[in-house]
């Protein structure tokens, strides 16, 4: 008997070199899932952050001691050097398993739209640190003894757009510190700086959650974190095909 006769063919060649890349939307979904997939199966970066900014945020408590009212006044900035400091872990390595790995070379080749690699990788890092701050939300109520005065879902979308901010600038800062020697020491030189104005609009609307908004300052201070966001997001978009060219 005549073995069966294999009913798969191969693409012909014109149609493989005509074949187009995927659009920016595609190529930042696949680059974010990626990205994701990475972390929930090895899992070891999102451990150390979760652990690095819980220890971050005990230990601001006991440099305070059992001064309640201290710790009360400065919990919405104990708060976010938390997730600050902590985001410098998942930053520095967001580019780190690219360059060891070649991947982002293959990018490259593939002709993937340099927009769609910053877009990705940078909702990627804002999922991570969205839920840091969900993670550090009630632990810093419990710890400070904090009195929520104003809408908890507020409190989550003031989270959701500081990591929006921190991650687009972060992410930008991540690649051009990719390839130097001192990177870990490089990024928060760089990033530091820049995240003084998010980090002053993040503590001051997150305290206002809490202390309430007898003034009626919040939609400053969201005004504010939605314009940091458009430049950083916006600045990133225009420079990361230029940074990446040098990867």
């Amino acid at each position: 008997m005549t073995p069966a006769a294999d009913t798969t063919t191969a693409p012909p060649r014109d149609e493989i070199a005509t074949r187009k890349p995927p659009g920016l939307v595609a190529a930042t979904l696949v680059v974010m899932r990626k990205d994701l997939l990475i972390e929930w199966r090895t899992r070891a970066r999102l451990n150390a952050l979760v652990f690095f900014a819980i220890s971050t945020l005990l230990l601001f408590s006991f440099a305070l001691g059992a001064n309640t009212t201290a710790l009360r006044a400065h919990a919405s900035g104990y708060f976010w050097l938390a997730i600050v400091f902590a985001s410098i872990l998942s930053l520095s390595e967001s580019f780190r398993i690219e360059s060891e790995n070649h991947a982002l070379e293959g990018l490259k080749l593939a002709a993937t739209d340099a927009r769609a690699v910053f877009i990705g990788k940078a909702l990627g890092n804002t999922v991570l640190l969205w839920g840091l701050g969900l993670i550090l939300s009630p632990l810093s109520i419990a710890v400070f003894d904090l009195r929520v005065k104003m809408s908890l879902w507020l409190l989550i979308g003031i989270i959701g757009i500081g990591a929006m901010s921190i991650s687009a600038a972060g992410t930008f800062y991540s690649a051009i510190a990719s390839n130097a020697r001192a990177r870990d020491v490089l990024l928060p030189i760089l990033l530091f700086p820049v995240l003084v104005p998010v980090l002053i609009s993040c503590v001051k609307a997150t305290a206002l959650i809490f202390d309430g908004d007898a003034m009626g300052q919040m939609g400053s201070w969201l005004t504010m974190l939605g314009a940091l966001n458009v430049i950083y997001w916006a600045l990133g978009l225009v420079l990361f095909p230029r940074i990446t060219e040098d990867i």
